[in-house]
């Protein structure tokens, strides 16, 4: 199978697997990513099939929707290429990628001092998965999914926790705007490549902007930004 074949073959599979998934994280949202990622990848020397996969994949079973296990998503990415017989040494990259691309996967977790994996390809991949998360889309993602959690939008009196580890970060039901500060502001200053740091400026300064109305919104009597 040629690898024309391969990724087709892989969007079919991502896009029954993820039918009726919550609206964040479904194949829309894929599709954005690897449309990022090819995107992206115009300016970087990467081998265009493992960001492609890696894009495609890298969601195929995110953990916040099984109790947290990390596992199911490699397996199953895993599994699934070897079903199609792509390369070993792709499918151990690809898996890389899905094991490592969350944002949570960059907390500390306690004292451990485990080196976290890289390559061009995942830069690529990472930088587009977290262009998902900000600006109007990344805001309407944070919404929709606090909603499907139920949490509140926002109390101010739950400040939001800026030195979260990996475990606590995932057990957070903290109100959504919280998430801004906690993640999505912080995301700036994390990507990688030249192409996604100049697509990251404007859709923070998206978000900042639409806090700033938020705020004057939530209580038109206060002077001072909170943003």
């Amino acid at each position: 199978m040629n690898d024309v074949s391969i990724v087709e073959e892989t969007i079919t599979f991502v896009k029954e697997t993820l039918y009726n998934a919550e609206g964040g994280h479904d194949w829309f949202h894929i599709q954005r990513v690897f449309n990022n990622s090819l995107l992206i990848a115009k300016d970087e020397k990467v081998d265009i099939l493992v960001v492609s996969l890696g894009a495609l994949l890298h969601d195929i079973a995110d953990a916040k929707f099984y109790d947290g296990d990390e596992t199911i998503g490699p397996k199953m990415a895993s599994t699934f290429l070897k079903s199609i017989g792509v390369r070993p040494k792709v499918i151990s990259h690809v898996v890389k990628i899905v094991e490592n691309i969350s944002f949570k996967s960059s907390l500390k977790n306690g004292n451990s001092k485990e080196k976290q994996f890289s390559s061009p390809e995942f830069q690529v991949v990472q930088d587009a998965d977290r262009l998902d998360a900000l600006g109007a889309i990344g805001i309407a993602r944070a919404f929709n999914y606090g909603g499907y959690k139920n949490r509140p939008l926002y109390d101010p009196n739950i400040s939001p926790n800026l030195n979260m580890t990996k475990s606590a970060y995932k057990k957070s039901t903290a109100p959504t705007i919280n998430h801004f500060y906690e993640k999505l502001l912080l995301l700036k200053n994390k990507m990688n490549t030249i192409t996604g740091k100049k697509l990251a400026e404007e859709r923070h300064q998206y978000m900042v902007n639409y806090l700033e109305q938020f705020y004057s919104e939530w209580n038109p009597l206060a002077i001072k930004s909170q943003v």
